[in-house]
């Protein structure tokens, strides 16, 4: 459908996003209990097996960053298949964001804690001096993760221009850790 600049046309644009994504939405699955008993794990899988679904949300995650970064950087795991498909669409690069030991030849690593202990995640020298980076991933939880995760951008010489996640999970306070994030859900 195409839509031109009068008033009504946009608002018609707006209402076929907003319902698009509303379905998009509905593809998440919550499943109760796992990895752990009391964990509510947002299994994304379905809306990644919808083509029409994962568009609509990867226009949404990078649309207020258009045009503003070289290259997108996604945290490992489902982080990495957001971020893929982000930099297709914004015709940039990709930069994996690993967990420690999975890289051949790891650059810069740093150490961070989670709610259980901690961990570390490493990228290789992907990303150069004055690059500007779309920092990706999932969920926004805590937060540990997406501040390790630019810290290490920073480190490597890259300047953190956004952080999108697909989905904020607002009980964990996870923004107040981070700061700006742009989520396409909240739960």
């Amino acid at each position: 459908m195409s839509y031109g600049r009068s008033r009504r046309d946009r608002r018609r644009y707006r209402e076929a996003v907003s319902e698009a994504l509303t379905r998009a939405e509905s593809l998440i699955r919550t499943i109760p209990d796992y990895p752990e008993p009391g964990v509510l794990f947002r299994d994304i899988t379905p809306l990644l097996a919808d083509a029409s679904a994962l568009r609509t949300v990867i226009h949404a995650l990078i649309a207020p960053f258009d045009g503003d970064f070289d290259v997108v950087a996604g945290v490992e795991a489902r982080g990495f298949l957001l971020a893929g498909a982000a930099a297709m669409e914004a015709g940039a690069g990709l930069v994996p964001i690993r967990k420690a030991g999975k890289l051949p030849r790891p650059a810069a690593s740093v150490d961070y804690t989670l709610e259980y202990g901690t961990a570390t995640i490493e990228a290789h020298d992907d990303i150069r001096a004055g690059m500007r980076v779309l920092l990706v991933d999932d969920v926004l939880a805590t937060g540990g993760t997406l501040v390790a995760a630019r810290a290490l951008v920073e480190r490597l010489g890259g300047t953190v221009v956004g952080t999108a996640v697909l989905m904020e999970l607002e009980s964990l306070g996870g923004r107040a850790v981070v700061g700006d994030v742009h989520t396409v859900f909240r739960a």
